[in-house]
């Protein structure tokens, strides 16, 4: 009788997480719902603090490409603080609202990440990789960016990376070459 009601209990909990996690995805923000043109991006506007966060990002990306649920958590961590470094002050006022915005977000994801078992990392990364390049697209970036694709996980998950070799950071060593660079970022 107690495993029945410990089962009926996880099963609400994951109920109740899963719906949170459908409404989250839903929500739309106003960054994700923008087209970008990367090749229009302003480079003279690249910053330091962009680049930090891309460094931050590429070692979170990197651990979950590994399966380090540990590993992931801290780059999660160090994303955080990167992101909450971001000074916007030399983007026009349109771009800073916008850039407040997938800060915002994506510090959120950050946390998430830092605290979560690896599949949760992972659902958490998806969004957090659109907020990255949303934010890459306003700032530009001094390297070479390859926007990677996996039509498997989440109907279709796409994430940034520095080689235009696949490693996919969705499955790990389940998956790993499963995807395709969908498109340059210079």
């Amino acid at each position: 009788m107690k495993n029945l009601k410990m089962s009926i209990a996880a099963m609400l909990l994951l109920a109740v997480s899963f719906t949170n996690a459908q409404e989250k995805e839903k929500k739309s923000h106003e960054h994700g719902d923008m087209k970008r043109d990367h090749s229009s991006m302003k480079m003279d506007k690249m910053n330091p603090a962009a680049e930090a966060v891309l460094t931050d990002y590429f070692m979170l990306k990197d651990a979950l490409v590994g399966d380090d649920t540990k590993k992931a958590a801290q780059a999660g961590t160090k994303l955080m603080a990167s992101l909450k470094a971001f000074d916007t002050k030399s983007y026009t006022k349109e771009e800073q609202k916008e850039l407040a915005d997938i800060i915002e977000d994506a510090t959120e994801h950050a946390e998430h990440i830092s605290e979560s078992p690896i599949d949760h990392q992972r659902e958490h990364f998806k969004t957090l990789s659109k907020d990255i390049t949303d934010m890459v697209a306003i700032t530009g970036t001094k390297n070479t960016l390859y926007e990677q694709f996996c039509p498997m996980y989440d109907k279709g998950s796409a994430w940034l990376s520095t080689s235009n070799e696949v490693r996919n950071p969705y499955y790990g060593s389940k998956m790993l070459k499963c995807g395709k660079v969908q498109k340059t970022i210079q």
